[in-house]
């Protein structure tokens, strides 16, 4: 995978990053950092990276408990040639030099560092390399890693910092001059694959010759190197409804769109996270397809709490905002092929709508979804790129 060389940022190492672009040094070449966690819900950050990644040339994956392994293998059974490694020492022996970048690959729900993954960033900045931090702990406040950081002559970037006050959104009501679709990938529950959804179906419809744009609500989508995004979940309420609305009709105007596509955050029935209902009021969403995973009995992060039902997320959903539930997509996670076939026939019959597991069934599947929503759409060329 080959990657253009992104601009030198002398100020990276205190810049405010937010939306992407995001101004980095030279060079793509990255390492991620996912110890004990890659493939499970706190690793989305690494899951997400491997699977796309338009602005780094990913070259492994560090964690132990699966080293060996193929990282695309491990995730969804393809080869992808991104070794899962050891260690950093192993990473680096492995690249035959020092990567570029190492990505805290790692998103727990509190989005602390712990005392073993301090170490290890601090390591990775004695040798050399820029940080990529995605967590709510912003390294860049941290004087240990900023007196590492200049020692080093390094950068680090907190993908999560916001903007100032002055230069956030609040709602304006822009969104009604965006006349093109916008459908939403929500879900029951965070980590369920709301953002592999959304990166599948864009890519999709692109290759069908549909126009479609992407914009991301959380720091993976940026990190990977969405062009249109904002990590809604480390701004001040007041801004999340704006902030959405403004990179909406940013997407809008700056690429006329057949349709934009909004990836979802957490769930609106949770009771941790309220990102969705921002995502609703800001993009106001004439469709939403939800991600759903039937093997799943509790909330991720949360296991206190019982997985809600798909049909009573639907009708949550459609109670409020003014929208419809066009489709189900469903996470196979702890399910076989016999029971994900099963879990897909019953929430067709139950809702009456089309369901489908976009990453072991043919993405045909989820363009067909679209399609008979919005029978208007139609290709304009043969292929587009629009992720």
């Amino acid at each position: 995978m080959s990657h253009p060389s992104l601009p030198a940022d002398p100020n990276a190492s205190s810049a405010h990053a937010w939306a992407a672009p995001i101004a980095l040094p030279a060079g793509t070449t990255a390492v991620i950092y996912c110890e004990g966690q890659f493939g499970e819900q706190d690793g989305k950050t690494a899951n997400g990276l491997v699977r796309h990644s338009e602005r780094y040339e990913i070259l492994s994956v560090i964690d132990s408990t699966h080293a060996g392994a193929d990282a695309g293998m491990l995730l969804d059974g393809t080869v992808v040639g991104i070794p899962v490694l050891n260690d950093l020492a192993s990473a680096i022996a492995h690249a035959g030099h020092v990567p570029d970048y190492l990505i805290c690959g790692v998103a727990p729900a509190d989005g602390l560092l712990s005392p073993d993954q301090r170490t290890v960033l601090l390591d990775g900045i004695a040798r050399g390399m820029h940080i990529i931090n995605g967590l709510h702990e912003f390294l860049t406040d941290d004087a240990e890693f900023v007196a590492a950081s200049l020692l080093a002559g390094v950068t680090i970037t907190d993908i999560r910092r916001p903007k100032e006050k002055k230069d956030l959104h609040l709602f304006s009501g822009r969104i009604f001059d965006v006349t093109c679709p916008r459908i939403a990938i929500l879900g029951t529950d965070g980590a369920i694959g709301k953002r592999t959804t959304a990166t599948l179906l864009v890519r999709a419809l692109n290759e069908h010759g549909i126009h479609a744009v992407m914009v991301g609500t959380g720091q993976t989508t940026i990190i990977q190197g969405g062009k249109y995004g904002v990590a809604l979940d480390a701004l001040v309420p007041q801004f999340c409804s704006g902030e959405v609305e403004n990179q909406v009709v940013a997407a809008f105007e700056g690429e006329d769109p057949d349709v934009i596509i909004v990836e979802g955050q957490g769930a609106l029935s949770h009771p941790a996270y309220i990102t969705s209902a921002h995502i609703l009021r800001g993009s106001q969403p004439e469709a939403v397809i939800v991600q759903h995973a039937p093997g799943r009995r509790v909330l991720g992060d949360f296991p206190m709490v019982d997985m809600p039902t798909v049909e009573s997320e639907v009708a949550l959903i459609e109670a409020f905002a003014k929208t419809r539930v066009i489709g189900i997509t469903v996470n196979h996670e702890n399910l076989s092929d016999e029971e994900l076939s099963s879990s897909i026939d019953e929430i067709e019959l139950s809702l009456g709508l089309p369901a489908t597991d976009p990453l072991t069934r043919p993405l045909t599947e989820l363009v067909d979804m679209v399609l008979q929503a919005f029978p208007a759409l139609s290709p304009r060329q043969p292929s587009r790129s629009g992720v």
